[in-house]
């Protein structure tokens, strides 16, 4: 038989991915595989039970969570030699790994996608801090996903995290920073930096028309704006034009941002460390499954 292990974090979103473990199991072994099931039980739990999944050499790892359960199954895959193929049940909040993929939160409609076998083979971006899928950000509103309380997502969902950032509101960082590309360099002062390789980052469409299969991500700046800040934010992330003085985009393989500003990077939702971040993309390194229309839209190399 094919080997599959399921990882689930049975406090995602509104935790009830649990009620439906035993039609999981039931279906995937319809289609022929061996099943072992593992709950995260701890921080970073993921990172272990999914480098054990690629010792095993499984066909299949399926996930169950919000953005930080499959970053930190990112980081255990990244470390092994072996891939398994990743079948993807979101089940967090917000979930844009799962939006930018237009994977459902329906489980049975999730499985689908699975079962249909249509993969593609998918960028992520490797950091001196840990391997990102979809974001690495720092400045304004980036600690949301993880300062928000847990138990206000779980009753209010995505409304939790606009209380948070209503709070933030008024408190906009100045980050001075030096940031290296492929074409080059360039300095200033920004209030956010966004290393982005998805489409939706904390909701909002920040890529329109995003290439997940190129070794490249997109570097998204804005710059330090004093009392204009946030409604750059909002004209950027809500309107979203081609052009907005004050902010800049650029396309790269690699990168190097230099700051000391204490503000701590968002790699995917989680907290990591402050300081100088170095990266490099890691091209079509990781195989998961989709829908055949989104295939063509965000994978122009397959």
């Amino acid at each position: 038989m094919k080997q599959c292990t399921v990882i689930y974090n049975p406090v995602s979103g509104k935790k009830q991915f649990e009620q439906e473990l035993d039609y999981v199991k039931s279906q995937l072994h319809e289609q022929g595989y061996d099943v072992i099931i593992e709950k995260t039980s701890r921080q970073k739990h993921a990172i272990q039970l999914a480098k054990e999944s690629c010792q095993r050499r499984d066909d299949l790892m399926v996930i169950s969570g919000g953005d930080g359960t499959f970053h930190e199954c990112l980081n255990g895959i990244d470390q092994s030699d072996y891939h398994p193929k990743i079948g993807y049940i979101p089940t967090g909040t917000a979930c844009d790994v799962a939006n930018t993929l237009r994977i459902p939160k329906d489980v049975k409609k999730a499985l689908d996608i699975i079962f249909r076998g249509n993969y593609v083979k998918m960028d992520y971006a490797k950091s001196n801090k840990g391997c990102f899928i979809y974001v690495s950000a720092i400045g304004t509103y980036v600690d949301i996903s993880y300062v928000t309380d847990s138990k206000l997502k779980k009753y209010l969902g995505y409304l939790a995290y606009i209380i948070t950032g209503i709070k933030e509101f008024f408190t906009i960082p100045m980050i001075k920073a030096k940031i290296e590309h492929d074409h080059g360099f360039l300095r200033g002062y920004f209030s956010l930096i966004l290393v982005v390789n998805s489409k939706r980052v904390a909701g909002f469409n920040i890529v329109k028309k995003p290439i997940l299969d190129d070794g490249k991500v997109d570097i998204v700046l804005y710059r330090y704006v004093p009392l204009l800040n946030n409604l750059i934010y909002f004209i950027s992330f809500v309107i979203g034009p081609k052009f907005l003085p004050g902010v800049k985009k650029i396309r790269t393989s690699k990168a190097k941002i230099y700051t000391d500003h204490p503000h701590k990077w968002n790699m995917d939702g989680e907290e990591a460390n402050s300081g100088n971040l170095s990266l490099t993309v890691k091209k079509q390194q990781i195989e998961v499954f989709v829908d055949e229309s989104i295939q063509k839209r965000y994978f122009k190399e397959q």
